[in-house]
């Protein structure tokens, strides 16, 4: 009977440890998913700001905007 109790608490201990493991890993994916949430929100900040500075550059130059004429800065 004690070889039964020691076994049961070697099986509880061993699930407590995977269970602390496991919360550690879905906090640290929980945290990745937040920083990508903000990466994606700036990104579609940038990429809204992009396309309300188009028409600004199309009307510029009095002509429609055409990214096939845009010149790199290294050029």
């Amino acid at each position: 009977m004690n070889k039964e109790i020691l076994n049961l608490q070697q099986r509880i201990e061993e699930l407590e440890i995977r269970d602390a493991f496991q919360e550690e890993t879905i906090q640290s994916l929980s945290d990745t998913i937040a920083r990508l949430q903000q990466t994606l929100d700036l990104q579609q900040a940038q990429l809204r700001l992009l396309y309300q500075r188009l028409p600004d550059k199309a009307e510029s130059n009095n002509e429609p905007f055409n990214p096939a004429n845009e010149i790199p800065p290294h050029y």
